[in-house]
């Protein structure tokens, strides 16, 4: 049966974004001048707020989803984003550029041993830590086997997902998270190893009922 919101014991694994991507690429380079750039040059930026810069909507809703719903046993962190090369990480994590630059190089590929067997170290910790009664619940897609097979391996039925991200792609999933924090519902959530890995699609969200108002005519700007 699926799980839904009560207060067993619940960890969240946040796929990871793409650091090799475009905005990835912004923020590794070296003369980048905006805030996060700037830090993650000195003085180093979590890779929650790293991150949610590259990925965006999607990465957002994560965090803010698993902040309001994680219930970790005592002394263990409520998520964890899955980063390559370093296996799983808090969210509030400190990172560098250097580091960056090393997670962004390791593909997210379930036959990469760089990638891989960080994660299945990391994993096997955090399950002796949780014990075998807590839930652990993959933010992330199941339509490959780059996070499902390691993870499926070591959390075995403990491994749910959830059931709304079938047929939903990034933005639609990161707007499902947002709302659903906002609002203090918890999505429904099924085995992983056995929840379908792809869907008709998904209806859009309604509208919020703020966008319903009439919007401010727009205005033009100088490009200059």
């Amino acid at each position: 049966m699926p799980s839904t919101s009560n207060k067993r014991c619940r960890i969240f694994l946040l796929s990871p974004a793409n650091a090799g991507g475009e905005r990835g690429r912004l923020l590794l380079r070296e003369r980048a001048s905006f805030d996060l750039a700037v830090r993650l040059r000195t003085e180093g930026a979590t890779i929650g707020e790293v991150f949610s810069f590259i990925s965006g909507l999607y990465f957002r809703g994560k965090l803010a989803y698993s902040e309001v719903f994680a219930a970790p046993p005592r002394g263990v962190p409520g998520s964890f984003v899955i980063a390559s090369g370093r296996g799983l990480m808090p969210p509030d994590t400190r990172i560098t550029f250097e580091e960056l630059k090393s997670i962004a190089s390791i593909p997210v590929d379930a036959d990469e041993p760089r990638y891989r067997e960080p994660l299945e170290r990391n994993a096997r910790i955090l399950a002796e830590r949780a014990g075998p009664d807590c839930e652990i619940v993959l933010l992330g897609s199941i339509a490959s086997t780059k996070y499902l097979e390691p993870l499926v391996e070591i959390f075995g039925p403990h491994l749910l997902f959830p059931a709304d991200f079938v047929g939903r792609g990034d933005m639609g999933r990161g707007g499902l998270m947002l709302r659903c924090a906002g609002a203090g519902t918890e999505l429904n959530y099924v085995p992983a190893a056995d929840a379908p890995r792809h869907g008709p699609r998904a209806p859009n969200l309604p509208p919020r009922p703020n966008s319903l108002l009439p919007r401010p005519p727009k205005t033009r700007t100088n490009p200059g």
